[in-house]
């Protein structure tokens, strides 16, 4: 099956924001969070399905009521390990770095003078 075909499922949060200066952070912060609650259980962002925000001010407690939902799809705990978000039907792979053995492989360009 596609991955563009997954079912999409919704990762949500909800709470008070008192102080308007800190709204752009603690999304931010939030988004972060409930991604990587997502990858615990398995579940890859999809990127090209903007998170929701929505904010409602309460005038009589002077703060800011907030739910911010984001949507993955479910790839498994252990594809998830290599796998960063899904672009529509793409999947975006975290970049394998070389390992310490193979960098002393090779030669310096420092050493070629």
């Amino acid at each position: 099956m596609s991955i563009h075909h997954k079912p999409i499922k919704s990762f949500s949060i909800d709470g008070v924001i008192s102080d308007d200066s800190h709204i752009v952070r603690l999304k931010e912060e939030y988004i972060r969070l409930l991604i990587i609650q997502m990858r615990e259980t398995g579940y890859i962002p999809r990127i090209d399905i903007e998170p929701d925000f929505t904010l409602d001010y309460n005038s009589e407690k002077n703060c800011f009521g907030f739910k911010l939902t984001v949507y993955g799809i479910h790839v498994g705990k252990k594809k998830v390990e290599w796998i960063i978000a899904a672009d529509g039907y793409r999947e975006i792979h975290i970049r394998k770095t070389k390992s310490k053995e193979s960098l002393s492989d090779q030669e310096s360009p420092l050493s070629q003078r």
